[in-house]
């Protein structure tokens, strides 16, 4: 459920149902940067876009936090097999002023640039690099590139229980291909719906056992 409410009202007296979303029009950067405060000052546990002025706060539902979790599990387990340093920033902010742009992946790492990002307890996208990776699970909400195009990221992945997809940006905007750079001799593709399919019906230890198994 999308509505529209005035922005003067305080986030706390917010009230969301597991799977809503609110979407909050004509919001100052200021106003969106308070709003993280605020929430961080309450311990207000939501999840927020925020794209040129249009704020949206959504209350995930288990169904769209557990098929995120498990691929995150993925792919730190095939990153481990392969002897990768990662880094799990989960569902951290980034945001960018200069783009108007800011969002809190399901889940994303860093990869390429983990030694640099190692020692991060806040992110800085004015000095530090966005995500190499960010995975999103869109059983309840619809995923906007446009917000992952302004923050640059370099590989996102889109999960839904009819689709897998990979997004790659290229030349300012995402490109969908059946590979993924991050796991280039893998087929990533086929490989993380069986995988979540294979969890949700055995368990994700055992599936991650197995594909350590198998890997080796």
């Amino acid at each position: 459920m999308t509505i529209a409410i005035p922005v003067t009202i305080p986030l706390k007296n917010i009230q969301l149902n597991p799977g809503s979303i609110i979407t909050i029009h004509d919001v100052t950067w200021e106003q969106f940067e308070a709003i993280l405060e605020e929430r961080e000052a309450e311990g207000i546990r939501t999840r927020i876009a925020y794209s040129k002025g249009t704020l949206e706060i959504m209350s995930p539902l288990p169904a769209h936090e557990r098929p995120h979790r498990i691929i995150g599990y993925i792919v730190t387990t095939l990153l481990d097999i392969q002897g990768r340093d990662w880094e799990d920033f989960g569902s951290s902010t980034f945001r960018k002023k200069a783009k108007q742009a800011g969002l809190e992946p399901d889940t994303c790492f860093y990869i390429q640039n983990a030694e640099r990002m190692r020692d991060r307890q806040k992110i800085d996208m004015i000095v530090d690099p966005p995500p190499d990776l960010a995975i999103e699970a869109d059983v309840t909400s619809k995923t906007t590139l446009d917000i992952y195009e302004a923050l640059e990221v370099p590989e996102v992945w889109i999960y839904t229980e009819e689709k897998f997809t990979i997004n790659v940006f290229t030349k300012g905007k995402y490109v969908e291909l059946s590979t993924s750079p991050t796991f280039p001799n893998l087929p990533i593709i086929e490989l993380i719906p069986k995988l979540v399919k294979q969890a949700f019906t055995e368990g994700s230890s055992k599936m991650l056992r197995e594909l350590r198994k198998q890997m080796s």
